[in-house]
Order: structure tokens, then sequence, then C-alpha cells
């Protein structure tokens, strides 16, 4: 083998070995580009996990907040119309016994009547009379007033007037007698009072 052909090896092993770490080079720059991409990539994931994560908290939250609104005003209407409901019972059941109390009084009135008609005559006496005082006591705390005295302004709306005449004595209408007296029971009248009326001349 001579020194040229010698050469010519040397320059074929040294082509090889260059040739070698350019390979090598070449192929180590693809991967440490693609890692360097690599990296950028899972911190913008991250980061845009992180900038999510918080809007969904924040939905999440808007709903469970628009859930407890709406309960909390079913629950104030319920409150309501439950509130509502205690005071229509209540002032029905009231009504109720005051008809019922009004109605028991009103078939009384015949009673009192003959009781006042006896004491007009001076026959209110003895047992009777102590029983005409408890009857009138019991009506009383039932809430029974008796109205219509001789004297009394006329009333159109609580007085009867079956009769009418003049007087000179009188400055407005006037019950100048009284057939019959009215009751009342609270502020419902259960009976107007009969009365003779005078007018002014």
């Amino acid at each position: 083998m001579s020194a040229k052909d010698d050469d010519n090896d040397g320059q074929a092993a040294e082509r090889e070995v260059i040739q070698g770490e350019i390979d090598s080079t070449t192929e180590e720059a693809p991967k440490k580009k693609r890692g360097a991409h690599r990296a950028p990539d899972q911190e913008d994931e991250a980061r845009v996990a992180e900038d999510t994560k918080p809007d969904g908290l924040g939905a999440e939250l808007a709903a469970v907040r628009s859930e407890l609104d709406e309960r909390t005003h079913d629950l104030q209407r319920v409150t309501a119309e439950y509130a509502n409901y205690r005071k229509r019972v209540d002032r029905d059941r009231g009504a109720a016994a005051e008809q019922t109390t009004g109605a028991v009084l009103t078939a009384l009135l015949p009673v009192l009547d003959d009781i006042d008609r006896a004491r007009e005559h001076g026959d209110l006496v003895g047992p009777f009379a102590s029983v005409a005082e408890q009857l009138t006591a019991v009506t009383g705390k039932l809430g029974l007033v008796a109205f219509g005295e001789k004297g009394d302004p006329f009333d159109p709306n609580r007085h009867e007037a079956v009769a009418h005449q003049t007087s000179a004595d009188v400055t407005e209408a006037t019950c100048v007698e009284v057939m019959r007296r009215g009751y009342t029971l609270g502020e419902r009248l259960l009976r107007p009072a009969m009365v003779a009326v005078a007018d002014p001349e």
C-alpha cells in the first residue's frame, strides 16, 4: 500500500468522523428544539388551567347563590302565605263566634223586653228580680249593650221611628218616647230602638 493510499484512507476515516459528528448534532438539535417547545406548551396548559379554574368556581358559586336566593324567596312567600292564612282563620273564627253569640242574644231579646216591661210596671220583685239581674249581667258580659232612652237625639241608623210630632221643647229631632229598646253587639246592630220622634216647630 502506497503513501497515497494511506492518505486516502485517513481522509476517508476523517470524513466519517466528521459526518458522524454532523449527524449526531443534527439529531440532537431537533430534540433540543422539541424539548424547548414542549416546556412552554406545558406552562401554557397549566396557565390556562389556572385561568379557567376561578371561572369555574365563580360559575358554580353564582349558581349556588341563585339557588339560595330562590329558596329564600320561596321560604318568604310560604311564611307570608301562612301568616295570612292564620290571620284569615282567626278572623273567620272570631266572626263565626260573634255570629253565634249574636244569634243566641237575638233569641233572648224578647225575654229582655219582658223584663223591661215588668220593671216599668214595678213587677220586678223577689226571685224574678234576681233572675232578671243575672240574665242582664250575663248578656252584658257577652257584649250586649242596650240603647234608646227618652231625650236621645234621633239617629235613623239606630232608631226606628213609629210616630212623629212637633214640639217647641226640642231644637232637633229627638226621641220623646221609647217603645222598645235597641241592642248592639260590639259594632253590630242587633235591633234598632223603636221610638216616637218629636221635630222642632
